[in-house]
């Protein structure tokens, strides 16, 4: 079994790939594949029809999968922003 730097519950940010910048919570990690899914990230549209599974038809959004390689622990990337503020030279 393979070892990830994210698991189901952690906050992360998307750090590269079309939702750059966005941030949430970790829903599943997809092991065979590499990929998590995010919440709030990578919302997919489905067109259901009406069924005994679906009470209601419509579009349905739910999360995509995004992958590993694109997310960063939350803590780690917001430790990293932090950068000593250089001294102001005196005039």
């Amino acid at each position: 079994m393979q070892k990830f730097h994210v698991k189901r519950g952690d906050q992360v940010v998307v750090i590269a790939g079309a939702h750059k910048g966005k941030s949430g919570k970790v829903i599943e990690v997809l092991a065979a594949k590499g990929r998590a899914r995010v919440e709030g990230v990578a919302l997919i549209k489905r067109h259901v029809k009406k069924s005994q599974k679906e009470e209601k038809g419509g579009i349905i959004e739910s999360e995509g999968s995004v992958h590993l390689s694109n997310l960063m622990a939350r803590a780690t990337y917001d430790a990293g922003k932090r950068r000593p503020v250089a001294p102001v030279a005196a005039t």
